[in-house]
């Protein structure tokens, strides 16, 4: 690897105009996109309240305006940090509390909007280009050229684009990561060095500080996100095969400082088993089924998005395109790393790749799908790939004649050009991808907010109470919300022009449509929910047209 030493000045002036892009598209536009359904929980959350509170205030049949809300949206006089952790602890344990306290901490300084919470999640992601620098220095023992194309690949990524934007804990997950594997990575390379006594002895206070790094860390990630188990699994195993499978002194050391992590964890894991069996006794379990996706189509789709993600299927004709490039890249990529680096660099990228993704693959194999809701999960898998491409094309950049070399010149031109194209569309788009149930939601508020003295009525039921939230940060201050516990009858008061039901069941909206001698007509629908706009039965004067095809004839025109 002598050639990668020293990266030339195009390729530098390169990567700082990429870095550059990364960190301005990340901060663009915060606000622009809705804020889903997973985003409000976080900032339920972080006010301190739970659920069943919120249902007491909220959801309890009176009309109300959007302004009542933002109580249970953000940091609040009545609740305090020890309220956010206790909220976590009682109803969402499967969320550990590190991200909330500090975005906590965070809003309490910048205030409870959009803009607020989500900026924190684009100055964490900032982070994460010094700690993959430091990674793939660990792994390459090269200053700057896969490095430097690591962060150059990750800054323009579609999907960490995402997760910058986010309001969620991902990718201060993904610091984590880098930080434990390249703690990790510089712990076993100082156990393995062939030093004489006395420099050995000199180094100790370095080994212990590195191994205690990497317990923090382990802990830290543990405390993000509790998938980081199957993280520090990978890790195992490959400390475990480096050595052997013999107990050496860095097995050891690495035993030890992996049983201090979680150690350290012990007391919310102890927490989340608890809610785990509550949850396994109690009668409050989901009874709609999940959307599954095919795994071979996902697992395409997922990696195409670590490139190129314009918002577009597998379908589409760009994607017949797109995906066997990529495809071919990345399984390049990986045989190129496995057949040029030594056993300690291509097998942790593989356990990486691997490990945290096969409890999720595995049993989408017995169950015929995915849920799509799975993608942060393989956030150590596209951390793995993308240090494998970087590596490639790092080294292709001077291997082979002139020829060969520009090949690989526009193979790297191709990606960073749809890398760029990529996060400009994502940036300017008002919904994405993962913004799941809620992705409808701009369509539905501009339905609702083109109409005069509007009522949107829901329950608390499955997604609804989610989207209810997501839609009232869409919703203009005329709209009026009543919203009911489980299938209650509404009380409809006079003076609202138009009514509509957000996602009812269809004896909730019968029962509702007979008691007030009203009729329907579906003004949104996908994959996830429903919107109903309900009017009285019109009166027949002049012709003898049925009702409910008059009222269909009326609907495409009620704006």
């Amino acid at each position: 690897m002598r050639h990668l030493k020293f990266a030339p000045s195009w390729l530098r002036f390169l990567i700082i105009f990429l870095l550059a892009m990364g960190i301005l598209f990340r901060f663009f536009n915060l606000d622009g996109k809705v804020y889903w359904r997973d985003e409000t929980y976080t900032s339920l959350r972080i006010s301190g309240y739970t659920k069943t509170e919120v249902k007491q205030q909220i959801f309890n049949g009176r009309v109300i305006g959007r302004e009542s809300f933002a109580q249970v949206q953000g940091v609040n006089p009545e609740k305090s940090l020890n309220d956010t952790i206790m909220s976590l602890a009682k109803e969402d344990s499967q969320h550990p509390p590190l991200y909330y306290v500090i975005a906590r901490l965070w809003m309490e300084i910048f205030g409870n909007s959009v803009t607020a919470i989500r900026s924190l999640s684009a100055c964490i992601s900032i982070l994460v280009f010094p700690c993959v620098y430091w990674l793939c220095r660990e792994l390459f023992n090269v200053p700057l050229s896969v490095p430097g194309v690591a962060i150059a690949l990750m800054a323009i990524s579609p999907i960490h684009l995402v997760y910058a934007q986010e309001a969620q804990e991902y990718i201060l997950w993904l610091v984590t990561i880098l930080l434990s594997s390249a703690s990790l990575l510089r712990a076993m390379r100082l156990e393995s060095q062939d030093k004489d006594e006395l420099v050995k002895k000199r180094q100790q206070p370095d080994l212990f500080a590195i191994w205690s790094i990497y317990a923090v860390t382990l802990s830290l990630s543990l405390y993000t996100f509790l998938w980081s188990g199957f993280v520090a699994v990978a890790h195992g195993i490959y400390v475990m095969s480096t050595a052997k499978f013999n107990l050496t002194k860095t097995v050891r050391t690495y035993l030890l400082a992996s049983l201090v992590g979680f150690l350290a964890f012990m007391p919310w894991i102890t927490v989340a088993i608890g809610e785990f069996f509550h949850f396994l006794i109690s009668a409050d379990k989901a009874t709609t089924q999940p959307y599954l996706m095919p795994i071979i189509p996902f697992l395409m789709m997922q990696l195409n998005r670590i490139f190129f993600d314009i918002n577009f299927s597998l379908v589409h004709p760009l994607g017949y395109l797109i995906t066997p490039f990529f495809l071919t890249l990345v399984g390049y990529s990986i045989y190129f790393v496995c057949r040029t680096t030594n056993y300690k660099v291509w097998f942790f990228l593989i356990t990486l790749i691997v490990v945290p993704a096969l409890p999720l693959i595995l049993p989408s194999l017995i169950a015929g799908g995915i849920q799509t809701s799975t993608e942060p999960y393989f956030i150590p898998s596209y951390l793995g790939i993308q240090v494998t491409v970087a590596y490639l094309l790092a080294t292709q950049l001077y291997n082979g004649n002139v020829s060969r070399q520009s090949i690989w010149h526009i193979i790297m031109a191709l990606v960073i050009i749809c890398g760029l194209i990529s996060s400009k569309v994502s940036s300017q788009a008002e919904t994405w991808w993962n913004k799941g149930m809620s992705y409808g939601n701009p369509q539905v508020a501009q339905i609702i907010n083109q109409t005069t003295r509007p009522l949107l009525i829901s329950n608390a039921l499955g997604n609804n109470y989610g989207n209810v939230f997501s839609l009232s940060y869409l919703l203009e201050p005329k709209v009026r919300f009543l919203l009911v516990n489980n299938q209650e009858i509404p009380k409809i008061p006079n003076g609202f022009a138009n009514v509509f039901l957000l996602n009812p069941s269809d004896t909730w909206r019968e029962t509702i449509e007979k008691k007030y001698k009203l009729n329907r007509g579906i003004v949104y629908n996908d994959n996830y929910y429903s919107v109903w706009k309900l009017a009285k039965y019109p009166k027949l004067r002049r012709r003898n047209i049925p009702p409910n095809k008059l009222f269909r004839v009326r609907l495409k025109t009620y704006r």
